[in-house]
């Protein structure tokens, strides 16, 4: 009994305890309520907007302001009968379809965005009506929280009571933003389409309520039309099941085409500027650009974008009357830090004819052609190769399978073969039958792996690439391209591309700022070296250029450089860099038709790169690549030397392509390439060696011989001695132990080096002052047993 009355007595206290809770949290909600209600503002005093600030984005200086983003606000007010029913009923059946039948709020919606709050622990859903939508733009911030949006619950509940439905929308269509500054049905219609609200058609009307969502990412403009043209088909669909249509017109409507306003041209570097917008949208939302008052400083160097804009201009107006090429790109970088300097993403931005908006430069994806081919370089010297190496310049059949239709024999530019070349050579001179037995002995896997590294990520599709990759068979975007050939210049570390420097809010803070880190090394310094090597050798790469050498030649710069065209014409390219920019230009048209009379990159890029690069080059201080290492190779196939002990065959006969420095193969004729690779080197044999029948009387090869060779990597023939000094680098091999090596200039003795081992290196800058107008340079070593081998190289003064 005791207990039964001690258990009533318990549920009776907590009976009042839970009451007092109940109205002490119901009291604090109702003060909570009264708090909010008294800081509304007037529902009357709705035509007085608050006022945003624009984000502002400037050059890397912080002087030049690029682009006021919704820097002022263009709005006409109409009354309601001016504004098109159709254009009403597109808003609704996008934005709210129970805007005529629901208090203020949409209940259902509401709910709906709760629970995918709570599953995703923060809000984020918005739910709002036209309503809610209106409260917001006129009095309310943009933050993402509970007091925001039960303001924005009360307001919206205030304007329902005050005003009707028809007004409600008037005030909306007359109040929201659409982007570009456009506030207002009124303002949209003349900023997009140059005409009056009354005169907007379906399509036109449909494509304007399909912007306010987020009017920076569907700018007609920007970098998203087609999902701008997606939604105005899902805003046209939901008319049709609202009966605001029939199906005729939504068919009709769907397939309309557009005659869009010439943009406002108070923006500079444009396809610059939508790329920033983009990542800014991407990151910090599409109100916090329009309203948050950002300030923007990016890298841009505004000199070198109007000297890109003028260059892109010139040359594709040159290629437009010589080659039909009607458009083209340039993106220059700073390989030390992934500062992006220049872009110019078309000829003309404002030019709709030829879809001028679309950015080439950082959007398109275009076949390289041989612009790709160091990548496949730099992965074979990896492996071992030497840029000494010979591959036979043969017209050769790479399928293995004898399958006819599956034949593969790629053709070279110049329609020429060249027989015995060096890895130097054909990589300088962009030779295609060397570049694609390259592929083959660094294996595609490898290559795609090794461009990965450097930043290329838009060769995804492995079943499609074969050893045709080399030659450009995949498509990549001119930013990747440059980012990776900054590796190159920036020997061997990556940066990824950066177009910001700093970004502040309103109130002065500090979002994010540019940190020049130390990057990632993806490749081996000495490999990097050895492209650079290549591709600023003026002399390997003036068999290519011919007559247009000059425009790949500064006076007192050291400038790489690789060229690119894709078959038929279709791209051409131009890569180029010191150790301080890097850059590259696209040229061709935007539906890939061929440029004619074989407007390749030499003629349609390369004016174009040397134009800029004249230019960029007097900004930058002079920088020398670091020249790379000497090396060292017993397989004479590897150090230049084709004929050896009589016998004559393709490199698969003397190395193991995954182990090029290791031993031979036991049977190179178990190689699937092997065969196809050796019978155009004996035909060739056969019709230039004299004494071709005394060779491959056995099969193998005795590498045990009393052979020397001598590699020299500076200087080269023909280079100009500067300041009486001569940097003397190269090696010297021998199967024998070498007694010396002697140096001589002009019959002179330099230096003899005693009882050096093999391989010799040798690097020292000589002091020379009896240099004449012309000079010979002599190495000569000499080996046990009396066997000698010299070297000359011919300098100037």
């Amino acid at each position: 009994m005791h207990k039964r009355k001690k258990k009533k007595n318990l549920i009776k206290l907590s009976l009042i305890t839970g009451g007092i809770f109940i109205f002490l949290l119901t009291g604090f909600a109702l003060i909570f309520i009264a708090a909010l209600i008294r800081d509304l503002p007037k529902a009357d005093d709705l035509v007085s907007k608050r006022v945003n600030q624009s984000t502002k984005i400037y050059d890397r200086t912080g002087a030049i302001l690029l682009y006021e983003v919704h820097g002022e606000e263009k709005r006409t007010i109409i009354p309601y009968e001016d504004i098109p029913a159709v254009v009403k009923n597109a808003t609704i059946a996008i934005e709210d379809q129970n805007f005529y039948n629901h208090p203020a709020f949409d209940w259902r919606a509401i709910i709906r965005a709760v629970i995918q709050d709570i599953l995703r622990l923060r809000v984020e859903q918005g739910a709002s009506t036209i309503t809610q939508q209106l409260a917001k733009n006129a009095y309310l911030t943009n933050e993402k929280t509970i007091t925001r949006k039960v303001k924005e619950l009360l307001l919206a509940l205030k304007l329902e009571k005050q005003f009707s439905k028809d007004e409600i929308l008037n005030l909306y269509l007359n109040q929201i933003p659409y982007g570009e500054n456009a506030y207002g049905i009124e303002a949209a219609a003349k900023t997009y389409f140059n005409k009056s609200a009354k005169d907007l058609n379906m399509a036109e009307a449909a494509l304007l309520a399909a912007l306010p969502q987020a009017t920076t990412y569907y700018s007609p403009w920007g970098l998203h039309k087609d999902e701008l043209l997606t939604r105005k088909d899902l805003v046209l669909k939901k008319m049709y099941e609202l009966n605001y249509i029939t199906e005729e017109q939504l068919e009709g409507a769907k397939g309309a085409e557009y005659e869009f306003a010439p943009q406002a041209t108070t923006i500079k570097a444009p396809h610059f500027i939508m790329a920033v917008q983009d990542y800014l949208v991407k990151k910090y939302g599409a109100e916090t650009l329009e309203k948050g008052g950002l300030n923007v400083i990016t890298t841009l160097d505004w000199e070198l974008q109007q000297v890109a804009e003028t260059a892109v201009w010139n040359g594709v107006t040159r290629n437009t009357e010589l080659y039909k090429g009607e458009n083209g790109a340039l993106l220059a970088a700073d390989p030390k830090t992934g500062q992006v300097l220049a872009v110019v993403g078309s000829k003309d931005y404002f030019d709709e004819s030829n879809e001028g908006n679309f950015n080439v430069a950082m959007q398109g994806l275009r076949q390289p052609g041989s612009a790709f081919k160091p990548f496949a370089y730099v992965t074979a010297f990896k492996k071992g190769f030497t840029p000494e190496t010979i591959l036979f310049d043969l017209e050769t059949e790479f399928d293995a399978t004898g399958i006819p239709e599956k034949s593969y024999k790629p053709g070279n530019f110049d329609e020429y073969f060249r027989g015995p070349v060096s890895l130097r050579t054909a990589l300088a001179q962009s030779i295609n039958i060397p570049a694609v037995k390259i592929m083959y002995l660094a294996g595609i896997d490898n290559v795609l792996n090794t461009a990965r590294d450097f930043g290329i990520k838009t060769l995804t599709e492995r079943s499609r690439y074969g050893l045709s990759l080399v030659l450009g068979g995949g498509e990549v975007k001119l930013s990747e391209l440059v980012n990776a050939y900054a590796v190159f210049a920036n020997d061997g570390i990556y940066h990824d591309q950066t177009l910001i420097l700093k970004i502040t809010d309103a109130k002065g803070e500090t979002l994010e700022e540019f940190s020049s880190e130390a990057g990632e090394e993806v490749i081996d310094p000495e490999y990097a070296r050895t492209i650079n090597d290549i591709l600023s050798d003026v002399s390997a790469r003036s068999g290519l250029f011919g007559a247009s050498l000059n425009l790949t030649v500064f006076s007192g710069y050291q400038v790489a450089l690789k060229t690119g065209t894709t078959d038929n014409y279709v791209d051409a390219w131009a890569i180029g860099y010191t150790p301080g920019i890097v850059v590259g230009v696209w040229a061709g048209n935007n539906h890939r038709e061929p440029l004619q009379k074989k407007g390749g990159s030499i003629l349609a890029a390369v004016p174009i790169w040397s134009e800029f690069v004249n230019e960029a080059l007097k900004k930058q201080p002079v920088e020398f690549f670091v020249r790379p290492a000497p090396y060292a190779a017993e397989k004479p196939i590897l150090r230049g030397d084709y004929l050896y002990g009589k016998q004559i065959h393709n490199i698969l006969y003397y190395v193991q392509k995954n182990d090029p420095q290791g031993p031979m193969p036991v049977r190179p004729e178990s190689d699937p390439q092997f065969l196809n690779w050796e019978l155009p080197v004996l035909a060739w044999a056969e019709r230039n060696l004299p004494d071709f029948a005394e060779y491959n009387k056995s099969w193998g090869v005795d590498f045990d011989l009393s052979d020397i060779s001598i590699d020299v990597r500076s200087p080269l023939s023909g280079e100009f001695i500067k300041n009486n000094t001569v940097n003397l680098s190269f090696s010297v091999n021998s199967s024998h132990k070498l007694n010396y090596v002697e140096t001589y200039f002009n019959n002179e003795m330099l230096e003899k080096i005693q009882a050096a081992n093999s391989p010799l290196v040798y690097q020292k800058n000589i002091l020379i002052n009896n240099a004449q107008t012309q000079n010979l340079l002599r190495i000569k070593a000499v080996a046990e047993g009396g066997k000698t081998k010299e070297k000359e190289i011919i300098l100037f003064k």
